[in-house]
């Protein structure tokens, strides 16, 4: 009798648990401003748990081009069960203002550089997909001194890296035909930005995007940090480019990720948790 009383108080605990999670509106909860070179820049922290967690390392997530922190929806329950999570909207997405100056993953390194100064994070991990992931190549570069591990998804270095990009201008990258074809991104855009100048971003975005080399190779010769490379085995990006980064890398792992396309976060969400806490974990 005592035992049934329990499993159903554990049941009832889960389905609360479950559902509470599911009504989380990832980048729209209770999240906090922070100004970083007269921007404001939005991010969301999620720690559930024991107090032990508390004094693990920090996780940050940096998202991709033309996202937002929603981008890890699906992954945030699984991650902050192990870690402090701190979810950023880059400048100029999100609900984040836009910089200063015109969008580089430079100009995305040195805010997040900038932001683990300001939030007094003694160390990080980091977990960046796309653009993040770029942008977080470069932090580890710069910044050996605080961030320990890097798992970088769906990076590319160059242009011609990427699959697919001949007609990006002429599609998705023109605002002529993102207003007849990307109504859907353009009002998830507008309902989270300060500004709601999705135009001035699909400009800055295509200036990073089509330049032909986004950082010199030499940086990653000069990383010594742990990086994880992961890559969809159906990813835009090249897989021999990606292994050339990964090559380039001396202290380095390689992951190709079975039935996957780029937006490994949405479609194989376990599977992304499992290796990222596996290699984080690891000495």
């Amino acid at each position: 009798m005592l035992f049934n009383k329990i499993f159903f108080l554990i049941l009832v605990f889960y389905i609360v648990r479950v559902n509470t999670i599911a009504q989380i509106e990832y980048g729209s909860h209770h999240g906090k401003y922070i100004t970083i070179f007269n921007s404001k820049v939005y991010y969301e922290e999620y720690l559930p748990g024991s107090k032990s967690v508390k004094n693990t390392i920090p996780l940050l997530l940096f998202h991709g081009g033309m996202g937002s922190i929603a981008d890890f929806k699906k992954c945030i329950p699984g991650l902050s069960n192990k870690f402090r999570v701190i979810a950023i909207d880059a400048p100029g997405l999100g609900r984040s203002a836009f910089a200063d100056t015109a969008l580089t993953y430079s100009l995305m390194a040195r805010y997040y550089s900038a932001m683990i100064d300001q939030l007094k994070l003694d160390s990080a991990f980091v977990i960046g997909w796309s653009d993040g992931g770029i942008s977080g190549l470069l932090l580890a570069h710069q910044r050996p001194d605080k961030i320990k591990k890097l798992v970088a998804v769906g990076i590319n270095r160059t242009l011609d890296g990427l699959l697919g990009m001949e007609d990006a201008e002429q599609t998705f990258l023109n605002p002529d035909w993102a207003e007849k074809n990307m109504k859907q991104w353009i009002n998830k855009y507008t309902s989270l930005s300060p500004t709601g100048n999705w135009k001035r971003y699909m400009q800055e975005c295509k200036n990073m995007w089509m330049s032909k080399e986004y950082f010199p190779k030499q940086i990653l010769d000069e990383i010594n940090i742990p990086v994880l490379v992961c890559i969809g085995d159906h990813d835009e990006v090249k897989m021999d480019h990606a292994i050339e980064i990964k090559n380039s890398i001396r202290n380095s792992q390689f992951c190709v990720l079975p039935n996957c396309s780029h937006f490994v976060f949405s479609e194989k969400p376990a599977l992304i948790n499992r290796i990222a806490m596996d290699f984080l974990a690891g000495q």
